[in-house]
């Protein structure tokens, strides 16, 4: 019972770490990559935040899903 226990424990950090992974890249995406390629393609600040709103979004439903779920678990 304990061995299943920890093995389940284990699934689930790993879990969380992929969740951590895609946030993580969503923010840098959003903080360093978007203003980099809307000033090489010319996009509007209005646009560029837009983006990056976007983005930071897709991050926060990335990381807080597994949160929500390992809590409930």
């Amino acid at each position: 019972m304990n061995h299943q226990l920890a093995v389940s424990t284990d699934v689930k950090k790993n879990n969380n770490n992929g969740a951590l992974l895609l946030g993580t890249s969503l923010v840098v995406a959003s903080m360093i990559l978007v203003p980099a390629l809307a000033v090489r393609m010319g996009l509007g600040a209005s646009l560029t935040g837009a983006l990056r709103i976007a983005l930071m979004k897709a991050s926060n439903r990335a990381v807080s899903s597994t949160m929500n779920d390992s809590k409930t678990a």
